[in-house]
C-alpha cells in the first residue's frame, strides 16, 4: 500500500477515535486524560521531533549542494530571483483572496460582546514579537549570522540558509578537484538524512493518527462552534487559493494537469496537515519533489529549502483574514489604507515566519497592533488556531512545490519522475 494511503488511514482512524472519545466523555475523566497526556500526545510529538531532527543537516547539505550544482552564480541569481518573484506574486494573491473573503462574508460583525469578553479571560496570551524598536536595516542585518553554529542552535533557519547559500557560492569558485571531497561529504550527509527520513516515515500513519486523536479527543467539534463563521471563511479562502489559484499556475506556467500535480504531492500534503509544520514536512517535500514530481535536484534543493521559511502562502492568507475578523469583532473600522497595511504586513509575515506549529501568532499580534486592534484579540481564535494551522500548513507546503515546478519550467527543465504515480 502506498505510504500516503497509510497516512490517510492513520489520520482518519485517529480523527474517528478522537471524536468518539470526545462524544462519550465531553469532560475527560482522569484515565482518558492520562492516556492523552502520556500516550497519544507524546507519540505524536515523538514523530514530529524525529522529523525536525533531520531538518538541520538536510537544510545545510541540500542548500549548499543545490547552489554548488548550479555551476555558476548567474544561474543561482536567476533561480533566486524567480523564486522570490513567484513567492511574492502568489503570496500577494493569497492575501488578497483572504481580504476579499472576509470583507464579503464579514464573520466578525455582531460577535456577542459577552462571548468575546469571556473568551478574552480564558487562555494565555502568546509572547509578543521581540525587537519592536528594530528598524528595517537592522532586520536585514539580522539575516546575516555572525556565528552559523549559534544560528543553528537557536533555530534561526533564515540565518542558516543565508550562510549555506553563501558557502555554496564559495564552492562554485573553488577548483573542482579541491571542492570534490567536501561535495562528496555533503552528498553523503544528504543521502543519510534522506535515508533516516525514510525510516521515520514508516511511523507516519501512527504519528499523524496520534496527533489528530489528541486534538479531536480534547476539543471535538466544539472548538469550532463559537467561531464557525470565521473558520469557514479561512478554510474556504485557503481551499479557493489551493485549488483555483494554484491550479491556474500549475496548468498555465507549470505545464501540468492540476489533478496530476495534487495526486503526486498528496503524501507531502497529508504530512503537512498532520504535523502543522512546514519545517517538519520539508524532508518529505524534498523526496516527493525529486522522486514523484521529477524536479531537477539542484532546483528542488534550493527552492524547497528556502521555501520552508520564506514562502508561507497559507500563513499570509490566514493572518490577513484574522486581522480583519478581529477588527470586526472589536468594532474597529479599517480604512482602505489600513487594509493595505494589513496586506503588506501579511505578505512580509508570510516570508520568514517560523515553519513550526503556532509560528504565525507573534507576527499576527504585531499586525493587529499596527492597525489599532488590541493584540490580545488573538485569544479569541486560539481555540481554533490549531485546526486552522493544520489547514494553512498544507497550503504552505504545496505552494513550495508549486514554485519549484514553476522555476524548473521557466529554466527549461523537464520533469522526470523516478516513480510516476499517474
Amino acid at each position: 500500500m502506498p505510504l500516503h494511503r497509510k497516512i490517510l488511514i492513520g489520520f482518519a482512524a485517529g480523527a474517528a477515535a478522537g471524536l468518539t472519545l470526545h462524544g462519550l466523555f465531553p469532560t475527560a475523566p482522569e484515565g482518558l486524560t492520562l492516556f492523552l497526556d502520556y500516550a497519544a500526545e507524546p507519540l505524536g510529538r515523538l514523530f514530529l521531533r524525529l522529523l525536525l531532527m533531520a531538518v538541520l543537516p538536510l537544510v545545510v547539505s541540500s542548500l549548499i549542494l543545490g547552489v554548488a550544482e548550479m555551476g555558476d552564480a548567474a544561474k543561482l541569481g536567476r533561480v533566486a530571483l524567480k523564486t522570490l518573484g513567484f513567492t511574492l506574486l502568489i503570496t500577494g494573491i493569497s492575501v488578497l483572496t483572504g481580504l476579499v473573503a472576509v470583507n464579503v462574508f464579514r464573520p466578525g460583525d455582531g460577535f456577542p460582546t459577552e462571548v468575546r469578553e469571556a473568551m478574552l479571560k480564558t487562555g494565555k496570551l502568546p509572547a509578543m514579537p521581540a525587537g519592536d524598536g528594530v528598524n528595517f536595516a537592522q532586520r536585514l542585518l539580522a539575516l546575516v549570522p555572525d556565528n552559523p553554529v549559534k544560528a543553528a542552535a537557536t533555530g534561526d533557519f533564515l540565518g542558516v540558509m543565508f550562510f549555506s547559500m553563501l558557502f555554496g557560492l564559495g564552492l562554485i569558485r573553488v577548483e573542482k578537484e579541491k571542492a570534490k571531497p567536501l561535495l562528496r561529504l555533503l552528498e553523503s550527509v544528504n543521502e543519510a538524512s534522506m535515508a533516516f527520513i525514510h525510516l521515520v516515515m514508516r511511523m507516519a500513519p501512527l504519528g499523524v493518527g496520534a496527533l489528530v486523536l489528541n486534538l479531536t479527543a480534547r476539543f471535538g467539534f466544539g472548538l469550532l462552534r463559537q467561531l464557525l463563521g470565521y473558520a469557514l471563511v479561512v478554510v474556504g479562502a485557503l481551499a479557493f487559493h489551493q485549488f483555483v489559484t494554484y491550479s491556474f499556475f500549475v496548468r498555465t506556467l507549470g505545464g501540468l494537469s492540476p489533478r496530476l500535480f495534487f495526486k503526486r504531492i498528496q503524501e507531502a500534503m497529508l504530512t503537512a496537515f498532520g504535523t502543522s509544520s512546514s519545517s517538519a514536512t520539508l524532508p518529505v517535500s524534498m523526496r516527493v519533489g525529486e522522486e514523484t514530481l521529477g524536479l531537477p535536484r539542484e532546483i528542488s534543493r534550493f527552492v524547497l529549502t528556502v521555501g520552508a521559511s520564506a514562502n508561507q502562502n497559507g500563513t499570509a492568507l490566514y493572518e490577513g483574514v484574522t486581522a480583519l475578523f478581529l477588527a470586526q469583532c472589536f468594532g474597529v473600522a479599517l480604512t482602505l489604507p489600513q487594509q493595505g497595511t494589513v496586506l503588506l504586513l501579511a505578505i512580509l509575515g508570510g516570508v520568514g515566519t517560523a515553519g513550526v506549529p503556532g509560528g504565525s501568532l507573534p507576527m499576527l499580534m504585531a499586525i493587529l497592533a499596527s492597525v489599532g486592534v488590541p493584540p490580545e484579540g488573538v485569544l479569541l481564535i486560539l481555540g481554533v488556531d490549531r485546526f486552522l494551522d493544520m489547514c494553512r500548513t498544507v497550503l504552505n507546503v504545496s505552494g513550495d512545490l508549486l514554485i519549484a515546478v514553476l522555476v524548473s519550467r521557466s529554466e527549461g527543465e523537464a520533469l522526470h519522475p523516478v516513480a510516476p504515480t499517474d
